[in-house]
């Protein structure tokens, strides 16, 4: 698989910045205009893509399937779900929309049929980590040949494995794997952030963040400062509104602080490279020291501690570094020298 590629023209993986992606999700209640202000939530917050979720009850749970203590619900999570359902006449304008305003439109299969009606529309796709194990729907997706992003929460190594080489059996050659808490929201304590690194290390692909804190900055930041390729993050135009997901999304205004603190983490990470920046050019001939004379010396003169010393130059013209210290001590002045004289060779005897 390639440790590089791209969504819509915009590189993902090594040395490129973070892919940040809005998770709408079903964050839009089933109101198609909802679902259009959360696209332009995204564009305005200027993340490199938006995200929704295609899925149906009957092809997720069985109808006795119960209820959900996580959700602290007394209707079934079949009915929950149902409630939840994108309808596919949707995509359209959601994907122009997306697209129109910069971004790229991704979305989650659940079952083998959304693969296909996903297809014509989104520019990469999702996995959820629930889906991690399910190999058919996991060839079907490898089979269209986009990119794909695989959260792993609630998995192991070895589950992990068996996905990624699932994946790649059935034609995946662009993959980015996502450290994820399957927990909602995550407490920052088990967001374990740094599990992205040994992704990424030990199954040879890009590795990012799916992440389910509350918080909107820090484990972004951190997954910045690790290396991260891509971040997902839920979020939502009002945490008050009706339904699972909105509480421990972010706002509109937190989405757009996400961005800006990551692409602050990204200035100040470098490119890694250790040589002279430009912006230190002027201090390092300002402050590197020299060998000065401290006073006059006479032609013959031995230099001594008397009357020498290793000075910074400012803006006198630099002399011998302090390395020549002991060769200058083991000389004497070939000419006479006044005081505050930065050494040169021709100066020795």
């Amino acid at each position: 698989m390639k440790r590089s590629f791209e969504i819509r023209g915009k590189k993902v993986g090594d040395g490129a910045r973070a892919y940040l992606i809005a998770e709408a999700g079903s964050n839009h209640n089933g109101d198609p205009e909802l679902a259009r202000r959360l696209v332009d939530a995204a564009i305005r917050a200027g993340v490199d893509a938006v995200k929704f979720q295609l899925f149906r009850a009957d092809r997720l749970y069985p109808k006795s399937a119960g209820k959900s203590d996580y959700l602290k619900s007394q209707t079934p999570i079949f009915e929950i779900i149902r409630a939840m359902e994108l309808p596919v006449e949707w995509l359209p304008e959601l994907a122009e929309r997306a697209h129109r305003g910069g971004l790229a439109f991704l979305a989650t299969p659940f079952h083998e049929e959304a693969v296909a009606l996903l297809d014509p529309h989104v520019d990469a796709y999702k996995v959820a980590s629930y889906e991690l194990t399910h190999e058919p729907l996991l060839r079907t997706v490898a089979a269209r040949k986009k990119p794909v992003l695989l959260s792993t929460g609630a998995s192991n190594m070895e589950e992990i494995r068996e996905a990624v080489e699932a994946l790649r059996s059935a034609g995946c050659e662009d993959l980015v794997l996502l450290q994820c808490t399957a927990s909602y929201p995550t407490p920052p304590e088990a967001a374990n952030v740094r599990a992205l690194v040994t992704l990424r290390d030990e199954l040879g692909v890009p590795a990012g963040l799916s992440d389910h804190t509350r918080d909107a900055v820090t484990a972004p930041m951190a997954a910045t400062a690790l290396g991260a390729a891509a971040i997902e993050k839920h979020f939502t135009l009002d945490n008050g509104l009706p339904g699972p997901d909105h509480a421990f999304a972010v706002e509109p205004d937190e989405l757009a602080e996400l961005v800006r603190s990551v692409r602050e983490i990204e200035r100040v990470l470098g490119d890694g490279a250790k040589n002279v920046h430009p912006v230190e050019n002027e201090l390092r001939s300002f402050a590197r020291r020299s060998i000065f004379t401290t006073r006059s010396v006479k032609a013959g003169e031995r230099f001594s501690r008397e009357n020498v010393d290793v000075l910074r130059a400012g803006k006198r013209p630099a002399g011998l570094p302090p390395s020549a210290m002991d060769r200058v001590l083991g000389s004497a002045a070939a000419r006479d020298l006044p005081a505050e004289t930065a050494l040169g060779e021709s100066d020795l005897a």
